[in-house]
């Protein structure tokens, strides 16, 4: 493969950085240490450190030397990685894993990292580009939406960027290989809370009670059929039921039954139809018990949706680096989430996968990045700066 020769030799060092921020994992917003390990490599680096953004996010910038310093409108581009990590008991026994009880670096963040660090190392050496790039180093990308954060405190109107790139590590596909694709890559992602409330009483006469128990029953199945019934087979939807709690004994029927799930689409009109569905679906099978609900449904990532001439310039990129043939257009979207799709909606941008090769899934507690792809992802992130800012 074309890497870079200079972030080739530089390959031990990334595996040290890697290793290093494995090793000192942080859960959403409390990225304290890993940001200050971020800003001191920068720093280092001669890149340019702006204020941080959403608590510990790190925000750096490199301009280019060919760039016309008094045209205040020259291209920009960002490039993004995430910063957390997730609360996971690691049970991989390397020898740099976690020094943080109950913290894991189950989703590769510490690699993500690693390679933009990597990518800005190199392009502080070699200024032959047209422009400004920003490295973004984002917190909380796990459930919180640090990407929401960045957008509510104005990182668009901060830095004028013209478009924006983001990269993850997808175990199964190859080393070697990126799947890139233009359009929805990466679910919306919705999340619900159901408190049914009867009438509790001994479970010998359930017949004195409102059973919220047997109601949630009926909730469950019904509720599987929005997916299957109420949508078009082609659009892809995800209802699941995920947590159940009622009672704690055996003798008992409780006053309540709560009911959490999580629901994934691609298109937002259908996003919408479903939270009227499910809302109206439950309600009406309380009341046909005489029970009452309360629902609390809460829209927390958006889609991610790739923007096509953005895509082209990513599939430009990586094939500079890994060729043609290593290149997967037609990979299927998940139905898994990414806060990058807050950073879409606001900007022109594409967002990847590198392939991690055979390796535990993402948030498995035996998962480990590989540091054979470190160098991979830093050439394409270099690849992308020369491309796009000449």
């Amino acid at each position: 493969m074309p890497l870079i020769d200079e972030i080739v030799k530089n390959k031990e060092e990334l595996k040290k950085w890697r290793h290093e921020l494995h090793s000192i994992p942080e859960i959403a917003f409390g990225e304290e240490k890993t940001a200050q390990f971020v800003e001191q490599k920068l720093a280092s680096f001669g890149v340019t450190l702006h204020p941080r953004m959403a608590g510990t996010g790190v925000i750096g910038s490199i301009t280019g030397k060919l760039t016309d310093q008094a045209n205040t409108a020259h291209k920009s581009i960002a490039l993004r990685a995430d910063l957390d990590a997730l609360p996971i008991v690691e049970k991989t026994e390397a020898t740099y894993c976690s020094t943080h009880s109950g913290m894991m670096h189950a989703c590769g963040h510490d690699g993500h990292t690693t390679m933009l660090l990597g990518a800005a190392h190199y392009l502080s050496q070699n200024l032959d580009f047209n422009g400004t790039v920003y490295f973004i180093f984002q917190p909380a990308e796990e459930n919180e939406g640090g990407g929401r954060v960045l957008v509510e405190e104005g990182l668009f109107e901060k830095y004028p960027i013209d478009a924006i790139y983001g990269m993850h590590n997808w175990p199964g596909l190859g080393v070697g290989q990126f799947a890139i694709r233009s359009g929805p890559v990466m679910a919306a992602y919705d999340v619900f809370d159901i408190c049914i409330s009867g009438k509790g009483g001994h479970a010998a006469a359930p017949q004195n009670t409102i059973d919220p128990i047997v109601i949630a029953g009926q909730v469950i199945t019904a509720i599987q059929n929005i997916s299957s019934r109420q949508c078009n087979p082609q659009d892809a939807v995800v209802v699941s039921i995920t947590r159940v709690h009622a009672g704690d004994s055996y003798n008992v029927i409780p006053e309540t039954a709560k009911l959490s799930g999580t629901v994934r689409t691609f298109n937002h009109k259908v996003q919408d139809k479903i939270i009227t569905q499910l809302q109206q679906m439950v309600q009406s099978i309380c009341d046909a018990y005489g029970a009452t609900v309360e629902i609390d449904y809460q829209k927390r990532y958006p889609s991610t949706i790739n923007s096509n001439i953005e895509t082209e310039n990513a599939v430009l990129a990586a094939m500079e680096v890994v060729g043609s043939s290593k290149i997967i257009r037609d990979n299927p979207p998940s139905m898994g989430s990414e806060d990058f799709s807050f950073l879409l909606n606001e900007s022109k941008g594409c967002y990847v996968s590198i392939g991690n090769g055979e390796s535990a899934s993402l948030h498995n507690p035996y998962y480990d990045f590989n540091d054979d792809i470190l160098t991979i992802g830093a050439s394409y992130w270099v690849k992308m700066v020369q491309m796009q800012l000449r």
